[in-house]
C-alpha cells in the first residue's frame, strides 16, 4: 500500500525550519556547487553539520587541500544533479527524507548519489520505497533496467527487478518501449529460467525486437532474400541458443518460427524436426526448461497464489513467496494413467500436496490442498481432521484474477482417504474422483465456489509441497 515515504533516520535530532533556513542561507561555511553546465546550483551548509552526518564529508572536509574561497569551504559535486542533491543535503541537515513524489528514475538516482556520498542507511531507505512500490518498474521498464545494469550501487534493486519482469514479463514485454531494451539486457532476461512467458510468445517478440534493429528489413518474411537472412541472423545470433525451441508446439513452430529456420544452426534444425517427427526423441542440444513448475496446466503466478493461500494470505496476489517451496509433480493423469490406483501409488506417503485439474473444454482449472496424506491406514476410508486445507478455482487459468478460495468449514471432516477412489475434499465430496474416475462437486465441507456439479477433464496433476530451508526474498506489493 502507498504510503508518504517520511522518515526520520536520526530520531534524536531536531532542527526547527527556521533554523534550517538560518543555516543554509546565512550560517554557513561550506559551498557546494552540484550540477554540470547549464544545470549548476549552490548549496549552502555548515562543515560541523556535515562532519557530523556523513563520513563522506568528514573526510572530504578534513583535507588539508581542500579548495577555499572567501574563508568557506568549496566542494563541486558535477555527478549529481541539483534536483537530487536537494533530498540529500535536507537528510543531512533535518535527518528526514520525502520522496513520495518523486519518480522511479529519480529515487534510482537518489540511491547512487547516496551510495556515492556513503549515506548508507539514505541508501536502504531508497531501496525499500523503490522496492515497495512496484509501479516504478510499471511505469518506465526500459529506462529503469538500462539505469540499474550500468550502476554497480544498484545490484539490489537490480536483483528485484529482474525478479519482477520474470514473474510479470508483461510489465517489459508489453511496453511500447520494448524494442529498445539494449541486447545486452535482453540476453540476461532471456538466459533466466523463470522467465514465466510461453516460449513461442518470447520468440514473437524477439522477432519483433530484432525486426527493429534493422530498418531495411521487410516485417514480410517471405519477401526475404538470403542476405536479409544473413542480417537478420547476425542482429539475433546471440539469442537463437537462448530459446526453449522444445517447449513449443509443433502447430506453433511451424507456422510462427519455421518462416525463419534459415537463421537457425543446421544442426538445431535437424534436431527440432526429430524431435517434432520421433516419439520419444531426446534432443542432443542440451537446452534446459524454463518452466518454474513441472506442469502442463499451471505457471509462477499459481503457485505463488498457491503459497499464499497456504500462509493464509487470502488476499495477497503477486508475491515471490512461491520460490521458498518445490512444487514436485507427483501425478499427471495423462503421464501417469487415469485411475485411483495410479493416483495413490503415486501420491501416497509424500506429506502435504495440491491438487490441479483441468476442466475439458473450458479455460477453468480447480483443485484442492491437503496438508496431510492421502493415506487410508485400514480396509475403510477414514476422515482426516485439518484445519488447513481448502479447494480452488479459477475461471480462467490464465488470469489470475479470476481465482477463488474456499476453506474448510468442517475440520473434522475436511479430507477423505480411499483407496478406491482419487482425492476427496469434504464429506459430501465437494469436490472428488469417484470410483468411476468421473469429477464430481457437492458444496457442503467447504464453501461453493461454483465449481461444476459434475464433469470431465482434460487432465489434473498432483504436487507435492516442499518447503525451502532458504531465506526469504522480497518481493512488490
Amino acid at each position: 500500500m502507498s504510503r508518504k515515504f517520511v522518515t526520520k533516520a536520526l530520531s534524536k535530532l531536531k532542527i526547527k525550519k527556521a533554523k534550517e533556513t538560518k543555516e543554509t542561507e546565512v550560517d554557513y561555511d561550506v559551498i557546494i556547487y552540484v550540477g554540470e553546465e547549464p544545470n549548476i546550483k549552490e548549496f549552502y551548509s555548515h562543515s560541523k553539520t556535515l562532519r557530523n552526518r556523513s563520513d563522506y564529508f568528514k573526510k572530504l572536509l578534513s583535507d588539508k587541500d581542500i579548495e577555499k574561497k572567501d574563508g568557506n569551504y568549496v566542494i563541486k559535486k558535477p555527478n549529481i544533479t541539483p534536483q537530487i542533491f536537494d533530498v540529500i543535503i535536507k537528510y543531512l541537515i533535518t535527518g528526514q527524507v520525502n520522496v513520495s513524489n518523486k519518480s522511479g528514475i529519480e529515487i534510482l538516482n537518489i540511491i547512487i548519489a547516496s551510495d556515492d556520498l556513503e549515506l548508507n542507511k539514505l541508501v536502504k531507505l531508497a531501496q525499500d520505497f523503490f522496492i515497495e512500490h512496484r509501479k516504478f518498474l510499471q511505469n518506465d521498464p526500459i529506462e529503469i533496467l538500462q539505469l540499474i545494469y550500468y550502476n554497480k550501487s544498484l545490484k539490489n534493486i537490480q536483483k528485484f527487478c529482474l525478479e519482477t519482469i520474470c514473474f510479470e514479463p508483461e510489465i517489459l514485454f508489453d511496453s511500447d518501449k520494448f524494442v529498445n531494451l539494449p541486447a545486452p539486457l535482453l540476453e540476461i532476461i532471456l538466459k533466466r529460467n523463470d522467465l514465466n512467458l510461453e516460449e513461442i510468445v518470447i520468440w514473437e517478440n524477439l522477432i519483433k525486437w530484432g525486426l527493429t534493429q534493422e530498418k531495411t528489413l521487410n516485417d514480410d518474411v517471405s519477401k526475404w532474400n538470403q542476405e536479409n537472412f544473413i542480417i537478420f541472423e547476425r542482429i539475433l545470433h546471440k539469442f537463437i541458443l537462448l530459446i526453449r525451441f522444445y517447449e513449443i508446439s509443433s502447430e506453433d513452430y511451424y507456422y510462427k518460427v519455421r518462416p525463419y529456420e534459415k537463421i537457425l544452426p543446421k544442426e538445431l534444425q535437424g534436431e527440432i524436426l526429430k524431435f517434432h517427427m520421433i516419439s520419444g526423441y531426446v534432443p542432443t542440444f542440451n537446452i534446459s526448461s524454463r518452466r518454474y513448475v513441472d506442469s502442463v496446466l499451471i505457471n509462477q503466478k499459481h503457485t505463488a497464489i498457491f503459497v499464499n493461500w497456504i500462509n493464509k494470505k487470502d488476499d495477497e496476489r503477486k508475491k515471490y513467496d512461491s520460490v521458498n517451496y518445490k512444487f514436485n509433480l507427483l501425478y499427471r493423469a495423462s503421464r501417469d494413467g487415469n485411475t485411483a490406483e495410479a493416483f495413490h501409488k503415486n501420491c501416497d506417503n509424500k506429506g502435504a500436496t495440491i491438487v490441479v485439474v483441468k476442466i475439458k473444454g473450458k479455460n477453468q482449472i480447480v483443485g484442492g490442498y491437503n496438508p496431510l496424506d492421502w493415506v487410508q491406514p485400514g480396509t475403510v476410508g477414514i476422515y482426516k481432521n485439518t484445519q488447513e486445507s481448502f479447494i480452488f478455482s479459477f475461471d480462467d487459468y490464465k488470469n489470475i484474477n479470476t481465482c477463488k478460495i474456499g476453506r474448510v468449514i468442517n475440520a473434522a471432516q475436511a479430507i477423505i482417504a480411499n483407496k478406491s477412489w482419487g482425492p476427496i475434499f469434504g464429506s459430501n465430496y465437494d469436490l472428488v474422483m469417484d470410483t468411476n474416475n468421473k469429477w464430481i462437486s457437492n458444496p457442503f465441507t467447504y464453501p461453493d465456489i461454483n465449481i461444476p456439479r459434475n464433469f470431465e477433464i482434460d487432465d489434473y496433476e498432483v504436487f507435492q509441497i516442499v518447503k525451502n530451508n532458504c531465506p526469504k526474498r522480497s518481493g512488490g506489493q
